[in-house]
């Protein structure tokens, strides 16, 4: 007999509590009415009782509108007193940008880690440096303006989420639009995230329906640059001190090739 994936339960930790006001109860029984589909990424209750914290997989959002956000994040709050509740969620293209709801509510970062792997994993270094800037932007330089998911349901074509979002740091004045692009390899074992740059979010959407062109990878900010020129300069140094002993080595002549993004033709943001 195979084996099939169940996932527990969501806790809320609401036994023994009511809904605030009637509202609050017909939006929370909405909300949750297929939370059987939720599959636990992460969660987190104050000592105190007051707060919970909790990340969600939506399955069911593929059967959603097209384009709907996968990821669930929750902030249940308890009047331990009266004992009743609130709450407030969202729906987010990425779990690092649910990650980021969670933390700017108060919860602690470290507790937004999913707990157990349910899905692919970042692919390389670059992937994990992008998503660890849209997880943790405490001052909200970024600003989402659209967001799609791109999920068939199908081994033929992984799935793509785009999100768009306006950047407010200074180094990216010249082109503050920027697309992040997630794509993920069709066998779910690995994903990657890139950072696309555009003068306005028209250009952005334009190149999203074109893909005529690679796209437009956003530079590393200034501060990194000075910081990899630094650490050059030191291992410079070291090196024409050792070449007092020992003789250079030879350079190379070869050169990388440059990464590029895989282009697909799918519908706008």
């Amino acid at each position: 007999m195979t084996a099939t994936y169940e996932p527990q339960a969501p806790d809320y930790r609401i036994d023994g509590f009511e809904a605030a006001t009637e509202r609050i109860e017909e939006d929370f029984f909405s909300v949750t009415l297929s939370d059987d589909m939720f599959v636990p990424l992460a969660e987190h209750h104050s000592d105190d009782g007051r707060d919970s914290y909790l990340l969600f997989h939506d399955r069911a959002a593929i059967w959603d509108v097209p384009g709907t956000a996968e990821y669930v994040a929750f902030h249940l709050t308890r009047d331990v007193e009266q004992r009743t509740f609130d709450f407030e969620y969202e729906r987010a293209p990425t779990a690092p940008l649910a990650q980021n709801w969670l933390i700017r509510r108060g919860c602690p970062p470290e507790a937004t880690a999913p707990s157990r792997n349910h899905g692919p994993r970042p692919a390389d270094a670059l992937t994990s440096r992008l998503e660890d800037l849209l997880r943790t932007n405490p001052d909200v330089r970024y600003e989402v303006i659209a967001h799609h998911t791109d999920s068939p349901g199908s081994f033929d074509v992984g799935t793509e989420v785009r999100t768009l979002v306006h950047d407010s740091h200074p180094d990216s004045a010249h082109a503050p639009y920027r697309l992040f692009l997630e794509e993920t390899a069709r066998d779910f074992r690995s994903y990657t995230v890139r950072e696309g740059a555009f003068t306005s979010a028209g250009a952005a959407d334009a190149w999203v329906m074109d893909r005529s062109t690679p796209l437009p990878l956003a530079m590393a900010p200034k501060s990194t640059v000075v910081h990899r020129a630094q650490a050059a300069r030191t291992r410079s140094s070291r090196a024409g001190t050792a070449a007092l002993a020992v003789p250079p080595a030879p350079v190379a002549t070869s050169r990388p090739a440059s990464p590029s993004v895989p282009r697909s033709h799918r519908g706008s943001l």
